[in-house]
């Protein structure tokens, strides 16, 4: 049997190179080398075109090459009856908090003021902000929330968090559940979104939940770009109620050549790098996985289809 690797943004020849050696009796191939679907039957992926995985018909097994997987929920087509596996490691929410922690100083920092007043020759002391008195709020609290969370509180950060049930994180005030988020956000001077995507957290950065926030409060999504509501943040943004957005995720990736968040002021746009996979750490997971798929032993890290995550 075969083992499809498929992945729009990573270099094929890459992975098949690190997996190969983990997997040595195993025949793993591009999408491009797939000659007959019906010899497929585990799929290694990252938004595969709707209906691929549908149309192979001896497909057993799929893992995920991210940690949100609602990229491949919403194909229609996808077969849900089949094993999904997501990605998730110690460097992933390792990278995650850095990217975290990155743009919450930059903002805490006053950086990009100091970057305006260097461009026109402007000497100027800013005012800093104690972290103590400054109020991060991360949406969601799995694995990558919370390696962010430990790293600002050692910064001094007062953290709260948002998520779907009751988290007890040491030092971070966690409020859960629809009641609560609006409790949630008046706390928050940056809010930083790290929820999976599911129908309940679809748009739920919108003008509302963005009206809630202090005013100048910061918000920072690496979450989905499902998340955000688009044209509320811009008007959050253009009417000085938000003061700046970091984004690395979109609803429509890549971001379109036109659209204004690429050059808008107030935004900070990346390529959906916040946390990305680094083959040598995570082969050893797949490997076992796909190990584990032909031994007939429980597979690790699978998706509940009911919540999306």
């Amino acid at each position: 049997m075969t083992i499809l690797f498929q992945s729009l943004i990573h270099d094929p020849d890459l992975w098949i190179d690190a997996l190969q050696p983990a997997l040595p009796d195993e025949d793993i191939r591009p999408l491009a080398e797939i000659d007959d679907k019906a010899s497929v039957d585990a799929a290694i992926v990252l938004a595969p075109p709707h209906g691929l995985l549908a149309s192979l018909p001896n497909l057993k097994f799929v893992q995920n090459l991210g940690a949100g997987v609602d990229g491949l929920l919403k194909d229609p087509s996808y077969p849900r009856h089949l094993p999904l596996a997501r990605m998730v490691d110690d460097g992933l929410a390792n990278k995650m908090a850095e990217y975290v922690v990155l743009h919450v100083l930059r903002y805490h920092r006053q950086v990009e003021a100091m970057q305006f007043n260097q461009r026109n020759k402007i000497w100027k002391w800013l005012p800093p902000v104690d972290a103590s008195e400054r109020c991060i709020g991360i949406m969601g609290m799995g694995e990558l929330g919370i390696a962010a969370a430990k790293r600002l509180l050692g910064f001094g950060f007062q953290v709260v968090s948002w998520s779907r049930r009751l988290k007890a994180i040491d030092g971070v005030a966690s409020f859960h559940g629809a009641d609560q988020l609006e409790g949630f956000l008046r706390h928050c001077q940056m809010l930083v979104c790290l929820l999976p995507l599911t129908p309940e957290t679809t748009g739920i950065i919108n003008r509302r939940t963005l009206s809630l926030l202090p005013r100048g409060a910061y918000v920072i999504n690496a979450g989905r770009g499902g998340h955000v509501a688009e044209h509320d943040l811009l008007h959050a943004l253009d009417n000085d109620y938000i003061a700046g957005a970091t984004l690395d995720v979109f609803a429509e990736e890549p971001l379109r050549q036109d659209h204004p968040f690429w050059v808008h002021p107030k935004v900070t746009v990346t390529p959906h790098n916040a946390a990305d996979i680094i083959p040598s750490r995570v082969v050893p997971y797949i490997a076992d996985n796909i190990r584990r798929l032909r031994e007939g032993r429980p597979l690790l890290r699978l998706v509940d289809m009911k919540t999306g995550y």
